[in-house]
């Protein structure tokens, strides 16, 4: 038996499919997955999220900290509030996690973790903290909520604190408000716009019960899965792990190699891979054939293999077969897959597929 979030009775009660998940119990699906999806692009939908580990990080060398943990420029984060998406490298440049990272005042920040990775997360950044004059806080006291959708961020609203509520809705896009133990951000994973709640555990059944009652639908791990590809968003362990890093994933723009002087860990390995000139591309695959992709199928050029999908499924938006892959630079517009043994032409196209619950490649 895995950890439970403290909705899992909740999702018993719905009916859900409990299915492991990075060493936690957690719902698949609530008896349709599709349904879900598409629940999340036309109208609402929540997913319990309290798997993942919010950290605070507090303390005088908290900027200086982050700065050589992050290969994002924390330095960036002015307003209260503000966020930025960012990987955690290890020195051979190899992606540790992705995050994100709130800057919530002087000396105080907040990451977001993986849930699968939480422990190992902590124990790097207690490494590296060494020295610092610097606290790093698990806060297990909290669950998240992830509300989705055109209609999320008003049926949200309406269920805040009072004061939370106007701030929530003047929030532009990656940024946050918070109020006692209660952060509302605007972030999501699924190309939707919405809401991230980070609240007490004791508050979460309610606060879960309210959105349902209010026709946000109960979304499981498969819709999240669907629609965080379908929206171009890479997988940690799948499309980056600690052997592949970030220039190679589709994540170069989460990279700030200015200022020069700011020597973040894994800098010097992804400059001498920059330099090197043998990256490989990372590209979105439409499929033309019949088929589904999936992770580790191989990319075929002239019938010779030049890369893998990393992540790959059906597209319940498009109706089509989609997949992120990791492929030799210079692949062109056409290649194909190997599915049980045959090659399927594939067109090569830009990420995202889907954003705002409209297509943004075309389905020629």
């Amino acid at each position: 038996m895995g950890s439970r979030t403290p909705l899992f009775s909740e999702h018993e009660r719905l009916g859900a499919r409990i299915v492991p998940f990075g060493g936690w119990d957690m719902p698949l699906h609530y008896g349709s997955q599709l349904d879900e999806h598409h629940a999340v692009r036309q109208n609402a939908g929540v997913f319990d999220v309290s798997h993942m580990r919010p950290v605070d990080i507090q303390g005088e060398d908290a900027l200086s900290f982050l700065q050589r943990l992050l290969a994002n420029d924390v330095a960036k984060l002015k307003q209260p509030g503000k966020a930025l998406y960012s990987c955690m490298l290890n020195a051979d440049g190899g992606v540790i996690d992705d995050l994100i990272c709130y800057y919530l005042g002087p000396d105080r920040y907040r990451v977001v973790v993986n849930a699968g990775t939480a422990d190992k997360d902590l124990a790097w950044m207690r490494d590296n903290a060494q020295g610092s004059s610097v606290n790093i806080n698990s806060r297990d006291d909290l669950a998240m909520l992830a509300v989705q959708g055109p209609q999320a961020r008003a049926k949200t609203a309406a269920l805040l604190p009072d004061t939370l509520r106007e701030p929530a809705l003047a929030l532009k896009p990656f940024f946050a408000t918070e109020h006692g133990d209660w952060l509302v951000g605007r972030t999501g994973y699924t190309g939707e716009d919405g809401f991230e709640l980070m609240l007490p555990a004791t508050d979460v059944v309610a606060v879960w019960q309210a959105l349902v009652a209010a026709d946000v639908v109960p979304c499981g791990l498969g819709a999240r899965d669907t629609l965080r590809l379908e929206a171009g968003m890479n997988l940690y362990g799948q499309d980056m792990t600690e052997e592949v890093g970030p220039l190679e994933s589709g994540l170069g723009w989460t990279i700030a190699f200015e200022p020069q002087e700011r020597d973040f860990i894994g800098r010097a390995a992804l400059e001498a891979q920059r330099s090197s000139g043998e990256l490989r591309d990372f590209v979105g695959l439409l499929l033309t054939g019949r088929g589904v992709l999936r992770s580790h199928q191989p990319v075929l050029r002239d019938g010779q293999p030049i890369g893998e999908v990393t992540s790959g499924g059906f597209s319940p938006t498009l109706q089509r077969s989609i997949a992120l892959a990791r492929v030799q630079a210079g692949i062109g517009e056409q290649c194909a897959v190997e599915i049980r043994g045959k090659a399927v032409p594939a067109c090569v196209v830009k990420p995202p597929f889907v954003r705002q619950g409209e297509a943004r490649i075309g389905l020629e």
